[in-house]
């Protein structure tokens, strides 16, 4: 079940500890919850925190065995391309190979980063944390680490890639034999294992126990000249005095709203907007079958899918790779202009669209990884090449800074014409 918790007061047994809603400002009390409850914030219904027994053993136990996984998904043969004749065996890396082959080292860190190194670097710092805490001990820096673990979450992107091996599967089973091996099975494993520790894994728990390196004072009622401020890494809440300090637990900055986040949003979004057109415009690969072929874009493999009667992935394709980007751009010129015009309408509304723009950027990251699957698998000779084109670059830096740009959005800035208007004139 579902428990709100109400505005920060004294309980029964003394203070309750205080927690800030990220998305609001709104300054709570955390009490213990029954098993299976989830916290949330009763002014704009953002997820605070839940309980979950034994969290931090069952979180630890999966990892190992992801980390296994992931190994198995590394080495060996992801998928098999039989045509004509000759045989293509494929690994997890080897798109990452291809693109720097050709001269598209960026698309290659970028691929290399959401498959490989971001989700071996959240389990190690994962397991750099939570093991010493499930032995009682404190680990070496690790409000920092698990810090980093956190940040990597949304970077991590293998259900992403998944899902950009079927699309490329789909477009090549009527053309060539494919064969799924052993690493791709790992690969699926790997993702739900990955999946299952991060849904046991309560970051509140281990942020209760991680102590932070100095005291931290009660922070009920802040001296003059200061401000209570939550971190947004581990939600310690601590005095501010005025300029900038660091999180005594995480080593985050700390900040009464994020710095300039209207200026960067700003930025990022019109950078996101001119790189929106080359992406759209110019071939994201080229496919070359017994010396000829044409250049695609996605709007033309679109079409591509569509004359083959696979509407579904038609669907699909034209969802993350178009639509999601062009809303996402709209969504976040809408909140940036509204809260620049301290408008009041539909608060909860508006951080419940932030919240949406957040979720779902990465998504669309589907055609680059279908992209490098596709160059890995059909490297035949003379009979079938495919080369990636320009436009993948464009599109994949668009992805890349429509999410920077949500997590540069300070969506308290909706909630502060509230406050604003109930102070006295």
């Amino acid at each position: 079940g579902s428990r709100r918790k109400g505005p920060m007061n004294k309980g029964e047994h003394g203070t309750a500890q205080p927690i800030f809603c990220h998305e609001c400002g709104l300054l709570l009390r955390a009490s213990p919850l029954p098993e299976g409850a989830t916290a949330k914030c009763p002014r704009c219904g953002a997820f605070l925190y839940r309980h979950r027994t034994n969290s931090i053993e069952r979180s630890l136990s999966l990892l190992f065995g992801a980390l296994i996984l992931f190994v198995v998904a590394q080495t060996f043969p992801f998928m098999t391309l039989k045509m004509e004749g000759r045989e293509q065996i494929t690994v997890l890396l080897q798109g990452c190979l291809e693109f720097y082959r050709q001269g598209l080292w960026p698309l290659a860190l970028l691929v290399f980063f959401a498959t490989t190194a971001a989700p071996l670097a959240k389990m190690a710092c994962s397991m750099w944390v939570l093991l010493p805490l499930y032995r009682g001990r404190q680990p070496w820096h690790g409000g920092r680490v698990f810090r980093l673990a956190q940040a990597l979450r949304p970077w991590a992107m293998m259900e992403v890639y998944l899902l950009g091996t079927f699309v490329a599967y789909v477009k090549l089973i009527d053309m060539a034999t494919l064969q799924l091996d052993t690493g791709l099975f790992a690969f699926c494993l790997l993702i739900l294992v990955m999946s299952w520790a991060d849904s046991a894994l309560e970051p509140a728990e281990v942020w209760e126990r991680l102590k932070p390196s100095t005291p931290v004072p009660p922070p009920p009622q802040p001296a003059p000249g200061q401000h209570l401020v939550g971190c947004h890494a581990c939600d310690l809440v601590a005095p501010l005095d005025g300029g900038h300090a660091r999180c005594p637990r995480c080593g985050a900055a700390l900040h009464v709203r994020k710095v300039d986040s209207l200026a960067r949003t700003w930025a990022l979004v019109l950078t996101a907007v001119i790189l929106y057109v080359p992406a759209n415009l110019f071939p994201v690969m080229t496919v070359i079958s017994f010396g000829s072929g044409e250049p695609d874009t996605i709007l033309s493999g679109v079409k591509a899918l569509i004359a083959a009667g696979m509407w579904p992935l038609a669907i699909l394709v034209f969802v993350a790779s178009i639509t999601v980007p062009m809303l996402k751009l709209l969504g976040l010129s809408f909140l940036l202009i509204s809260v620049q015009r301290r408008s009041s309408w539909r608060r909860r509304d508006r951080t419940r669209l932030y919240r949406i723009i957040e979720g779902v950027g990465r998504w669309s990251m589907i055609d680059i990884f279908m992209i490098s699957i596709l160059v890995a698998l059909v490297k035949l000779g003379a009979i079938a090449t495919i080369e990636p084109g320009v436009g993948a670059t464009s599109f994949a830096a668009v992805v890349v800074t429509t999410m920077l740009a949500s997590m540069a959005f300070d969506p308290r800035l909706i909630w502060d014409a509230a406050v604003q208007e109930r102070k006295p004139a």
